[in-house]
């Protein structure tokens, strides 16, 4: 399979080009290169959905106790620090996005993301877009890994990203910024 692909170009790409895109591919701008990335396959999507699935019921809509005081949303296309991205999950804190704004993208940054990684994406995820991340002041990341079944969690501290865990397997964690909550990593892996 192929990774995301930076086409070659002599000036920065724009907006339009991410609108020109094929509608089979996710576009983004990083460093002024549009990239261009095919839809996950499914060990990605099983992973991003089950996410999804766990961390809405229980922050975005407040079952369990929880105050649910998060929009959590799929792929939503950020704008932030000049960059065009689409990480597999954000979430805004509620006291920051109180009403989802009827918008194609998002200016106000995330507090925490989700980037689940596959071997066309991986690089991409980790070498630029984390970087831009930081920038954008995304105060947590989590890099979700199906293949060797991994979660990373990291922390912004000053300009950079901490590592703060990584768990493996079937493990159940309770990390930040969701440490109210016992995920159970072998959700994620089922198929």
């Amino acid at each position: 399979m192929l990774g995301p692909m930076a086409l070659p170009r002599k000036k920065p790409a724009t907006y339009d080009d991410v609108l020109a895109a094929p509608e089979n591919l996710v576009a983004e701008i990083v460093d002024d290169e549009l990239y261009l990335s095919p839809r996950p396959a499914s060990p990605h999507a099983v992973a991003g959905a089950a996410l999804l699935t766990e961390l809405a019921t229980e922050f975005g809509h407040g079952r369990a106790g929880n105050s649910g005081g998060w929009v959590i949303l799929f792929e939503p296309e950020l704008h932030v620090v000049g960059q065009v991205m689409v990480p597999d999950l954000a979430g805004w804190r509620r006291e920051r996005m109180p009403e989802i704004p009827d918008a194609p993208f998002f200016t106000l940054t995330p507090d925490w993301l989700c980037e689940v990684l596959s071997p066309s994406t991986a690089a991409l995820d980790r070498a630029k877009k984390m970087r831009k991340y930081a920038r954008a002041g995304v105060t947590h990341v989590w890099l979700v890994d199906p293949t060797p079944k991994t979660l990373e969690t990291y922390r912004l501290d000053g300009p950079g990203w901490r590592l703060v865990e990584t768990y493996e397997g079937e493990a159940v964690v309770q990390a930040p910024p969701f440490e109210a909550f016992r995920l159970e990593l072998a959700r994620l892996w089922a198929r």
